[in-house]
Formats: structure tokens, sequence, C-alpha cells
């Protein structure tokens, strides 16, 4: 029979937020990040500080922040997901490369910890850029010719990189190594919604919530591409308008790559944008916010999965481990 789940009856909304990692779960709060590893001798938990901008610096500026906090997010996950990697079971680590060995052999380990960490994220940053983003725009340059309103244009590049996003999500939901990745993001959901319904945080509370969290990071993904089309919209239509001679090159390579380039350029903003709005949805309780956040619950189902309760134990570990010191810091 398969497990009630039981929405969430949130008491308040918590900026507590985590990632699932191998064998574990990564989780930020606002004056600690905790990482919690299932490892063969049980749980390895590791707690550190997190470095809070001070007031008025510019990387707490509206839509900067949210720019900064984007690109510490993936470093920070990054790095756990690698050390989470060399912690998690043997039926689940790799044995290093050749080309690993003699890195580390040249470098050092804190060095080669460090050039592996930088290329992880510059990597997993532009392949998604690559696939989410470059790829649709190059498909869809070569409608240019046929396609001259910029708003249908971008529609249409929307249209394609929603597909590709679809259809990544879903082939990596099937990949067996993924399940239990995935199974520890449900875990992590659950737990923030015992939390943010006031419940004690125990297995049997966790276990009975849904694993569907409107503040998740596959909303915000789907909300950037949302604002990238009106935002792509907006700024090539008032490039075309500035130099004009760009449209009577519509059509050609060199048209398509000023285009393309000058749509790369335009993802900070984008994501800036994308930041500050759902920090509003976080922040609101109305049908407009359930709308924007609709797609992105949807998604869950695929990148969500029910966890065990040792996954759920995990998870309960890592959200007290970041509990602020006075109640109620946390608060969205």
């Amino acid at each position: 029979m398969a497990k009630q789940e039981t929405p969430c009856c949130e008491k308040f909304r918590t900026m507590i937020g985590g990632q699932a990692l191998i064998e574990g779960i990564l989780m930020r709060g606002p004056e600690k990040d905790a990482v919690v590893i299932r490892t063969g001798e049980g749980l390895k938990v590791e707690v550190t500080p997190r470095k809070i901008n001070k007031p008025g610096s510019y990387k707490t500026w509206p839509f900067l922040r949210g720019i900064f906090n984007f690109i510490d997010s993936n470093v920070v996950g990054v790095k756990a997901l690698m050390h989470s990697a060399d912690l998690a079971p043997e039926e689940y680590a790799e044995e290093p490369g050749k080309l690993d060995k003699w890195l580390e052999k040249k470098l050092g380990n804190e060095k080669f910890q460090q050039f592996i960490m930088g290329l992880a994220v510059v990597m997993g940053l532009g392949l998604s850029i690559l696939l989410f983003f470059l790829l649709p725009m190059v498909i869809s340059s070569f409608f240019d010719r046929w396609i001259s309103n910029n708003l249908v244009l971008n529609l249409f590049e929307g249209l394609i990189r929603m597909v590709i996003f679809f259809i990544y999500m879903f082939a990596v939901s099937k990949m067996g190594e993924m399940k239990r990745v995935f199974s520890y993001h449900g875990a992590e959901h659950k737990t923030i919604r015992c939390y943010e319904a006031g419940l004690p945080l125990t297995v049997e509370n966790v276990r009975t919530q849904t694993r569907l969290h409107p503040r998740c990071g596959t909303s915000f993904l789907l909300v950037v591409m949302v604002i990238s089309i009106l935002v792509f919209s907006i700024a090539s239509s008032a490039l075309l308008a500035i130099f004009p001679a760009l449209e009577g090159m519509r059509g050609t390579a060199l048209y398509r790559i000023v285009m393309i380039v000058f749509k790369l350029l335009l993802l900070p903003i984008v994501v800036g944008i994308t930041y500050e709005l759902n920090r509003w949805a976080g922040s609101h309780d109305n049908g407009l916010t359930h709308i924007l956040t609709a797609p992105g619950m949807w998604m869950q189902n695929f990148t969500t999965n029910e966890p065990e309760d040792s996954m759920i134990e995990v998870a309960i570990r890592a959200v007290t481990e970041v509990l602020p010191e006075e109640e109620g810091a946390d608060r969205w």
C-alpha cells in the first residue's frame, strides 16, 4: 500500500534549504552550513559557519545579490557533492583515475582539491549554459529568416529550452545511480515541510509530509527559463532599435553570432531578476505565487523520490545542525 502524504500546513517559512548529495544532504541555514553523510561507520557530520555579507555591501543589493548567491550556492554545492563522494560507502565510491592521481601528485592534495572543485563548478555551469541556453539559441537562430518578430522567435527559443530541460530531467530521473540521490532530495523537502509545519522533527512526522516544496532549486531553474524569454525579447528589440543595421543582416551567420553572444551576456541579469521574483514569491501566498511555483512543483515529481527512514534521519540531523540560536532568525 502506498504511503499517504499530507500537505504542509505552514506556520512559517524558513530560509533553510538544502541539496541532496551522495548518501547525504547539504543543509544551509542563516548562520551555518551542515553536511551530513551516511558512511559505513554511521553519520559523518561537518558544520561550518557561513560567510555573512555585511549590511550595505554591494553583494546584498537587490538583483546583484541573486547573482552572488547563485555563484556561492554552486561553489558550496559542488564542494559538498565532491566531499560526499569521498565519504560515501565503497559501493558508491569511484576509484581515482590515472589523471586524477597524476594531478594530485603534481599539485599536492590541497591544490588538487581546489583545482578539481573549480573545474567542476566551471564545467557544471558551462554544461548548463551550453545545454539549456546556447543549444536552444543556436537551433532557434536558424529560423530567424522566417520568424521576424522578436517576441515570437524568443518564445520559440523558450519552448525549445523547456523541451530540452524536461527531456534531460526525465532521463536523469531514470538513471539508477540518481534514484537514491533523488530520494535524499525528497527527504530534505519532507523535513523542511515538517519543520515549517511546527511539528517535532521525528521520522514519523517527516514521513507523512509531501516531498514537493515550492522553494526548490528546480522551481528556480524553470523561472529562469521563463524570465529569459521576457528579458531576451525586450533586450534584443532594444538592440535592433539602437543598431538598425543589424536588422538588414538578419539570417546571416554574423547576425546569429551577435544575438547569441548578446543573450549570453544577459544571463546574469536573468538570474538576478529571477532571484528577486523567487524571493517575493517565497514570502507571499496568493494565486499568482501558486501559478509561479506550480511548474516547479510538478517537475519535482521527477527530481524527488520517497525516501527511506534512514535518509529521513540524515535530513533531520542536517536541519537540526543549522537551526539558528535565536528562534525565528531563519524566517523567510
